[in-house]
């Protein structure tokens, strides 16, 4: 088969999830929530046939990729482009803070110009570019394999737009939570969304929904 079968995966739940605290390009470790969605990640991919796994080099996509990458036997190889997007001198505020010290910043954040650049970060059109490029080049290296990428919720989200051909701007109406599994196919000819917000490992024992904080 020509294409590469992607399972695309955002991290665990960290504190800063909890807090809506923008994590961007900051290394925060999963909390204890984010530990028990990580194993029970593993056991729903237990018999997945994957050739490899990627992530994030954030210490919360590592421990998720290495939760189900080690029972099978899988390499995982980090990768700095799967990072979240960079929020500059947001990263480590609240949205509260945020639109209480820059309310201007705020409200072009909740805009989506795909143009605004943080200060110090990059905008939705770098991060697009950036998020494209990285997938492009990692399935290509897979062709008729099934790969695990394990990433941030801003990654994901612009997987989905390419996916499913929205804009930037487009309101957002899918899901993006802490360890969903979500399924796409990858090909010369583009990207293709074949599943998405996969959430039932999560509902096998009861718990509280997960971080909606896409940062």
């Amino acid at each position: 088969m020509n294409a590469t079968r992607i399972i695309a995966i955002r991290h665990g739940e960290t504190d800063w999830n909890v807090q809506t605290r923008i994590q961007g390009h900051m290394d925060i470790d999963l909390n204890e929530k984010g530990r028990w969605q990580a194993s029970r990640l593993a056991s729903s991919l237990a018999h997945e046939d994957l050739s490899q796994v990627y992530c994030s080099d954030l210490s919360r996509a590592k421990v998720t990729a290495q939760s189900f990458a080690l029972s099978l036997d899988i390499p995982v190889q980090e990768d700095r482009e799967l990072r979240e997007r960079h929020f500059g001198i947001f990263e480590g505020l609240t949205w509260q803070e945020l639109e209480e010290t820059h309310p201007d910043e705020a409200r072009q954040w909740k805009s989506r110009d795909p143009h605004w650049v943080p200060p110090q970060g990059e905008s939705l059109e770098m991060l697009r570019l950036r998020v494209v490029t990285s997938i492009h080049r990692l399935a290509a290296k897979h062709l008729g394999e099934q790969i695990a990428i394990v990433t941030h919720g801003g990654v994901l989200d612009i997987l989905y737009r390419v996916a499913t051909h929205q804009f930037d701007q487009s309101p957002r109406t899918w899901s993006l939570g802490n360890t969903f599994i979500n399924r796409l196919l990858w090909s010369n000819e583009g990207l293709h969304l074949v599943g998405w917000g996969d959430k039932a490992h999560l509902e096998e024992t009861p718990q509280a929904e997960p971080s909606k904080a896409l940062f």
